[in-house]
């Protein structure tokens, strides 16, 4: 009955994604753990799941001939033996070194069937049949099935260790038909009634976990974010199952597009922290600061942190001449010519994870631009060390959150016009920081990292917390589409 009871939980809550890396001997930059309230969530909805793919399935046509006294030999026939609805009484699942065991208890399914009998003796010799129908209802069904999760290449194969049904009492409800034939249905039909749906349920958890092996074993092992960057998204190691939890390990770093991925340093002695505080969540979600480090060292390197600012909230600022008491030289060189900024980061910023917020070191280079019959010309260079603090929200299933400017330095690192006067550049420097800068990354930021949650499931009710040097996001899932669950088989044949 329980076709994927639990078997889809990890692909059901990890990230969807495209690519072929494999990762051997490293720790996680990205780890997901699933709680018990997370577990039976998902069992719950499989449940649900494993139900309508079962209801108004067929059993096997089932023929007996027996010896009736008074009657003679009689044969019998079952068809069109049909499971109509499935009612669950209790569940479980729980997870140990021996692996995932759900147990489905004391459930009961309803049958509809046919019957026909056609039988002849020395009393009747032309022969008697009859037809009709009956309604089956199987009582204290037990599912029980045991299955394990192993990396694979990157990948979380799935593997079934042990499965079982039995049913545990039969009623049948006969409609029509000569007295005796509701005792031949007891006595010779029972059991193979029951043998039949055993042998149903069985086939459709095999089924079910292969099917889900293969979905597992499809998963893509990157997420594109950009022409410029990927996700590592590959699983490493093993996942873990203690007696209350499932954690799986993501290596979570940026690379670039067309880089080939090597080994990165390793995390051991690192551990996230147990417990999310407050009311118990579904799922808890941790990432490394060396997830945005990585991202950062990437967007660097692709030399995607620059930009030409041209436009100001003040456009006179763009003019020598608004220049000319801040710095006399500029205006007299370059009279009432316009100018842009030629701003580009120096190194790649340096993101840290406190027990309060996330800290940003970012070192800029700005040039100053006179446009000129034409031409640009640069004339100064000056370099601003940016301290910010990042505030991570939840927006979606993104990580998102803004940046804000908490100190700022400025040095002239070289000049075509003579020396500047700081002070007035520090000055000027901070506007510019404050309303284009910082506005222009918190728009970039807005995009966010996308958290492992496949299409279909939503976090909910999230909270962030920061544990040096992990963010930690626990939250619930809601459950908005059935776009994984589709792949599931419909019917048993």
């Amino acid at each position: 009955m329980a076709s994927s009871l639990l078997f889809l939980l990890i692909s059901l809550l990890f990230i969807q994604s495209s690519g072929d890396l494999q990762q051997h001997n490293e720790e996680g930059h990205i780890s997901v753990m699933i709680s018990d309230k997370g577990l039976d969530f998902a069992k719950d909805l499989l449940i649900d799941k494993a139900i309508a793919s079962i209801v108004m399935s067929q059993l096997p046509e089932i023929e007996k001939s027996v010896q009736v006294p008074l009657v003679g030999k009689a044969k019998v026939v079952l068809s069109e033996i049909t499971i109509k609805d499935i009612q669950i009484n209790s569940s479980t699942v729980e997870t140990g070194d021996s692996g995932i065991v759900v147990v489905v208890s004391g459930a009961t399914a309803n049958l509809n069937m046919n019957w026909r009998y056609s039988c002849s003796s020395w009393l009747v010799p032309i022969g008697i049949s009859d037809s009709g129908t009956a309604t089956v209802k199987v009582k204290d069904l037990e599912v029980g099935l045991t299955v394990n999760l192993r990396n694979q290449g990157g990948t979380l194969k799935l593997i079934l260790l042990d499965c079982g049904c039995n049913v545990g009492d039969i009623s049948i409800k006969l409609n029509g038909g000569a007295a005796w034939l509701y005792q031949v249905l007891v006595d010779a039909f029972e059991g193979n009634i029951a043998s039949s749906v055993e042998e149903a349920i069985s086939k459709k958890i095999k089924e079910g976990i292969s099917t889900l092996d293969n979905l597992l074993q499809s998963l893509p092992q990157t997420i594109s974010i950009d022409q410029t960057a990927v996700l590592n998204v590959s699983f490493v190691d093993n996942p873990v199952l203690s007696n209350s939890s499932i954690e799986v390990e993501i290596n979570g770093l940026f690379i670039g597009t067309n880089k080939v991925l090597v080994p990165r340093s390793s995390l051991n002695g690192l551990e996230t922290s147990t417990s999310c505080g407050g009311s118990p969540k579904m799922i808890k979600i941790s990432i490394h600061e060396d997830v945005f480090n990585s991202a950062s060292s990437v967007y660097f390197t692709a030399d995607s942190m620059q930009w030409i600012l041209d436009e100001l909230p003040d456009q006179n600022l763009l003019n020598t001449a608004e220049w000319r008491f801040i710095v006399p030289q500029l205006f007299k060189q370059y009279p009432n010519d316009d100018m842009n900024l030629n701003i580009s980061v120096s190194s790649a910023p340096v993101i840290q994870v406190t027990n309060q917020d996330i800290k940003a070191t970012i070192n800029l280079d700005i040039i100053i631009d006179v446009l000129e019959s034409g031409q640009v010309i640069p004339v100064a260079c000056i370099s601003v060390d940016i301290s910010a603090s990042f505030a991570a929200e939840i927006i979606g299933n993104n990580v998102t959150g803004k940046l804000k400017l908490i100190k700022f330095s400025t040095n002239l690192k070289w000049s075509k016009i003579g020396k500047l006067h700081m002070q007035l550049i520090q000055s000027l420097t901070s506007s510019v920081l404050k309303t284009v800068i910082i506005p222009y990354l918190n728009s970039q930021l807005k995009r966010g990292i996308e958290l492992p949650i496949l299409d279909g499931f939503a976090v909910s009710n999230a909270r962030i917390a920061y544990a040096q040097p992990w963010i930690e996001v626990c939250s619930d899932v809601s459950f908005s589409g059935d776009s994984y669950l589709m792949l599931l088989p419909a019917s048993v044949s």
